[in-house]
């Protein structure tokens, strides 16, 4: 099956299945979605969506986000959650091009891991008992997204060189993201080359912080988040097979 599904304006919606998993499983495929904003979804792209079946969507953004560009099309059916995991806003697009990419993001992703944890615990809880197929966005489908993806496949017992392998997948989509980026803003520079991009080392470092401080991601799942071995027992039971 094709993990990429292609939309004329939605650029980064993927599959998360097929991926092994804990006890010779695999992640089931057509379950859960990642992806960048649905508030993009016009004319044929929303009926491509229609046709997937999505029951829940989970919007990871703040609501001004969801205010300025849109949230995904009212379907009948369609239970919304937007749960905005971070708290300290910044501008990607504006950083210098002396900023390195790996070390800035894995810091922002530590910010929210930490600043975010009780949307995050409920993100984990509606994917866990909400109503499925089910998607999970922010803007680019990159950062945030790939926080929740990354919890999401290291819970279900998916290897951390395969997670992190998912996490670039963003960079087929980069292209996409920065033509957005310059035709919603011509008027300005993107400044940043590491915008729209998905290095490897970002969730390797983000990773490694978790480990240091917790003695692995599942570590931090328990401690700060309080995630049990029922609630990942619900996740495995609904997204592997095998």
């Amino acid at each position: 099956m094709n993990r990429h599904h292609d939309f004329a304006a939605v650029h980064n919606f993927r599959d998360l299945g097929g991926y092994p998993a804990a006890d010779g499983r695999t992640v089931r495929w057509g379950r859960v979605y990642r992806s960048d904003s649905l508030g993009k979804l016009r004319g044929a792209d929303r009926e491509r969506f229609r046709a997937l079946g999505v029951r829940t969507v989970i919007d990871l953004r703040y609501p001004w986000e969801i205010e300025r560009s849109g949230r995904v099309p009212e379907l009948p059916g369609l239970a919304f959650h937007n749960l905005s995991i971070e708290h300290r806003p910044y501008d990607q697009a504006a950083q210098g091009p002396e900023v390195e990419v790996g070390p800035f993001l894995a810091e922002k992703f530590s910010e929210v891991a930490h600043d975010g944890t009780a949307e995050i615990r409920r993100a984990l809880e509606v994917i866990a008992h909400g109503d499925g197929p089910l998607v999970f966005h922010c803007q680019s489908g990159k950062d945030r997204t790939g926080l929740i993806a990354m919890l999401l496949l290291t819970l279900l017992g998916v290897d951390q060189e395969v997670v992190v392998s998912d996490f670039t997948l963003t960079n087929l989509a980069t292209d996409r993201l920065v033509a957005d980026w310059h035709q919603k803003y011509p008027e300005l520079t993107l400044r940043w080359p590491g915008y729209g991009r998905a290095p490897a080392e970002v969730l390797e470092l983000f990773i490694a912080e978790l480990t240091q401080r917790y003695g692995s991601v599942r570590g931090y799942a328990t401690e700060r988040l309080g995630v049990d071995d029922a609630l990942v027992a619900v996740l495995r039971e609904r997204y592997l097979e095998g």
